[in-house]
Order: C-alpha cells, then structure tokens, then sequence
C-alpha cells in the first residue's frame, strides 16, 4: 500500500562516495550494471551532497572511457556534487516520496535516519511498486 513505509521498497545498501574521492572512483561506479544513477556523498556516514549522472556527464567534458583521461585525476566528488541534498527520513510513506518525485525535481531520494544514509529510492523504484499493485 502507498502508506506503507518507504524502507520497504527503498534500496538499503547504498554505494555511497566521499567528498574526497576521484571522480575516476564515479566513474567506475557508473560502469557498474543496473546501478541507480545517483551517488549520495557521506561524510563520516552524514549525507553531505549528491551527485547524478548529468552532474557527472557534465563535468567530465567529453573525458570519455580512459581511465588515464586527465579530468578523471583533477576532480573530486566535491567538485561536481550537489551539497545539502533533498531527503526525507525514514518515518516517510512510498506515498511520501511518490509526491516528491512526481514534482519532476528530483529523480532519486535519499532516505536518512539521524543524518544517516539508511536508503535510496529511485522512480524506478516508485514505478515498480506501482505496477506491482
């Protein structure tokens, strides 16, 4: 049901970066199959930012697949991100975050819990619990 908690379709085990990190680390982890196309930044397990595919497209100006490609050693993860990122906690509803998404603002919401990343949830995430329905 959409008054269900949002914990029960978000996904719980978030690949998340730091601030310090290369781009490069992005990079790989965009590679990766079936991933979400948004990264939380955390500090200390805080969220602190987040960056998105066309944040990272964007910045890498055509650095394309090499590895060696000297943008992916200049820049960081604080560099490309975007600070203080909409979130809701985890008492929110999938009624909750289905508001939020479908405003078209955001693409992915990060769920905390004391300014902890517990989740992530996608409007993939949304549309397939829907269909599920």
């Amino acid at each position: 049901m959409k008054s269900d908690s949002v914990s029960t379709i978000m996904t719980k085990n978030v690949v998340c970066v730091s601030s310090e990190q290369s781009i490069l680390d992005v990079k790989h982890i965009y590679e990766k199959k079936e991933f979400h196309h948004h990264i939380p930044v955390t500090e200390d397990g805080k969220l602190v930012g987040m960056i998105s595919l066309i944040d990272f497209m964007y910045n890498i100006k055509g650095a394309g697949i090499n590895d060696d490609n000297i943008v992916y050693k200049e820049l960081k993860v604080k560099d490309i991100m975007t600070p203080h990122p909409y979130s809701l906690t985890t008492t929110a509803t999938i009624e909750d975050v289905a508001k939020v998404l479908a405003k078209g603002r955001h693409r992915a919401i990060p769920i905390i819990e004391k300014e902890k990343i517990k989740g992530i949830v996608s409007t993939a995430d949304i549309i397939k619990f829907f269909l599920s329905q």
